[in-house]
């Protein structure tokens, strides 16, 4: 249950992230509540799930989540590079988490 909060905290923190970026083309209250909430979740269940998995490893993940979740986001939706290189340290973030989840 910790390894799926962790992971629900980190697509909640590229939510909160894509939140800011839309906060900076369009300001209005409903994307600061977004925002707000998106961020609250991700770190209430972040604190959850450090209970269970070791800080380091659970830190880590979840900042990765992140990178990339919203690398991707930025890719997909705000016409952010796509260039093969930054793909691939993009995977190489990606491929950290998960070493750290199959050693931890």
């Amino acid at each position: 249950m910790a390894w799926f909060t962790l992971i629900l905290a980190g697509l909640l923190e590229t939510f909160g992230v894509a939140m800011i970026n839309q906060l900076s083309v369009k300001r209005n209250w409903q994307t600061v509540v977004l925002l707000i909430i998106g961020f609250g979740f991700s770190l209430a269940l972040l604190s959850y799930s450090l209970r269970y998995i070791p800080m380091g490893t659970g830190y880590a993940i979840w900042t990765g989540i992140g990178v990339v979740g919203s690398a991707i986001i930025g890719m997909l939706f705000y016409g952010e590079s796509r260039d093969w290189k930054r793909l691939v340290f993009i995977a190489m973030v990606l491929g950290a988490a998960v070493g750290l989840k199959l050693v931890s």
